[in-house]
């Protein structure tokens, strides 16, 4: 087991035995594998389904090249495929599956990769702050993530348990390609993931996970703690952690000193001449003088070109202008203004994501993006989390997110929306927003609503509930109370 992760398990204090499993361990090449395991199916078929995963993953990956993410993806298949034919062999476990969640961990370029399926979870730990960065994929687990449960309420729900995907329940993971929740995002020194079972997050709430592994012991340590806080609120299922920490120090930027100093201060080492020498000075002086006095004349005379130079562009400029103005006047041609990178980078990203979440990094938009055109969303259902901040072009009428009305769900986390006439566009569709601020916006949310032509229409209009820093929850009705 390599020194910058570790991984344990425990039975718990009810069941009688073990349906976890786990890997925490370096490849040949370098890299972290680090998984957990969660056995679904009775007594005999958790266990066998967990091994059989673990199996196959170590297989796929232990000699995988720098593909991470496709052969994740392959070694769950694999490992679907198998569970699959084995209760096909042995009726007595045609109820097992498992739910997994694997990350890939290259410490040297500072990036982690992972797949998940099920309700085992994936967590980031930077600067104090624990994020989860994998979705429940289950009904307790969406209510969750879009922010309609409190943790507290889900982890007590009568149906947490109840999951929607595995490896092991059908073929749709061959055919699906969103089944399997896959990402990448940087694992910075001094960064930890924490890799876990629901016998930990069913028991053990975000805020007591973090007091535990911020703690200034080792990753052995911090295993048994979270495993023993689990068995003392219960231990009501099985418990399995894996932490993977990067170890090393911290980049720290020194001091760079202005680029004119440097300058001066290397100008002045190439001519500095040794003391017993004074007469070369006052002689390389003279030179200087002289020809600074000659260089002055030279001086003036490219200054008056300058000016003329530079008048007479003034006025072909304007010259210019007043006939593209009658031009297009004339004509009704409307220059749009270009888009710039990050803002492109983003639309991108929200059009080639494989899976239904997009998890947007804080150091490749660590600037507020400024839109200057609409970021539309074509995708059936989509999940967008970052910790970011979209303002608006000056300019700019329109508004920063639009969802087609083909879009049958969506939630945002975390992102803020600045100086918007109107910062979302809706058409009747299923939407969600957590921890989503605006800032300045004239209208937050335009919802418009299709109905057939010439038709007689009845309809009841949801109203919504919101949540705020100073206001538990506010409900607003269709017929404006509250």
């Amino acid at each position: 087991m390599a020194d910058n992760c570790f991984g344990l398990t425990d039975i718990g204090k009810v069941r009688d035995n073990n349906e976890d499993a786990f890997i925490a361990q370096s490849t040949t090449s370098g890299f972290v594998i680090a998984c957990v395991i969660d056995g679904v199916g009775g007594y005999t078929g958790g266990e066998v389904a967990t091994a059989i995963a673990r199996e196959e993953i170590i297989k796929r990956l232990n000699n995988a090249g720098d593909n991470f993410i496709l052969n994740m993806v392959e070694s769950f298949r694999q490992a679907n495929k198998s569970i699959y034919n084995r209760k096909q062999q042995e009726k007595e476990l045609d109820s097992m599956a498992c739910v997994c969640t694997l990350a890939i961990v290259d410490v040297e370029r500072n990036q982690f990769y992972y797949a998940h399926v099920g309700d085992t979870r994936l967590y980031l730990l930077r600067d104090g702050s624990l994020v989860k960065i994998s979705k429940d994929q289950s009904f307790v687990g969406f209510l969750e993530d879009s922010g309609r449960l409190s943790e507290s309420d889900a982890m007590n729900h009568p149906k947490r348990n109840e999951i929607n995907k595995a490896l092991g329940f059908d073929n749709q993971v061959d055919t699906d390609d969103t089944y399997i929740e896959t990402g990448q995002s940087p694992f910075l020194p001094g960064d930890m993931l924490l890799l876990c079972s629901d016998g930990l997050s069913d028991l053990v709430d975000k805020s007591k996970i973090t007091s535990i592994i911020t703690q200034n012991t080792s990753l052995q340590e911090k295993a048994s703690k979270l495993i023993a806080a689990a068995n003392n609120n219960g231990g009501k299922d099985n418990i399995t952690v894996v932490l993977v920490q990067n170890n090393k120090e911290p980049q720290r930027l020194g001091a760079t000193m202005p680029a004119s100093v440097i300058k001066k201060k290397d100008s002045l080492t190439e001519k500095e001449l040794p003391v017993n020498q004074p007469q070369n000075l006052v002689t390389n002086t003279s030179v200087v003088s002289a020809q600074s006095k000659k260089g002055n004349g030279l001086t003036i005379v490219l200054a008056l070109l300058c000016i003329l130079l530079l008048a007479s562009s003034v006025w072909l400029y304007i010259q210019w202008q007043s006939k593209g103005k009658i031009a297009n006047t004339a004509v009704g041609t409307v220059v749009k203004k270009q888009r710039n990178a990050t803002e492109l980078k983003l639309q991108q990203a929200i059009d080639s994501v494989k899976s239904d979440t997009l998890v947007l990094s804080d150091t490749a938009y660590a600037q507020p993006i400024i839109i200057s055109d609409t970021l539309h969303v074509n995708k059936d259902t989509l999940y967008i989390k970052g910790n970011l901040v979209l303002k608006c072009d000056s300019g700019y009428n329109g508004p920063a997110l639009a969802l087609a009305s083909t879009c049958k769900s969506m939630v945002l986390e975390g992102l803020r929306f600045q100086d918007f006439n109107t910062a979302i566009h809706l058409n009747n569709n299923e939407f969600y927003l957590r921890k989503v601020q605006f800032i300045n916006c004239f209208q937050p949310i335009q919802n418009v609503y299709t109905f057939d032509n010439n038709k007689l229409i009845t309809s009841a209009f949801p109203y919504i509930t919101y949540r705020a820093d100073s206001v538990t929850n506010t409900t607003i009705k269709p017929d404006g109370t509250r």
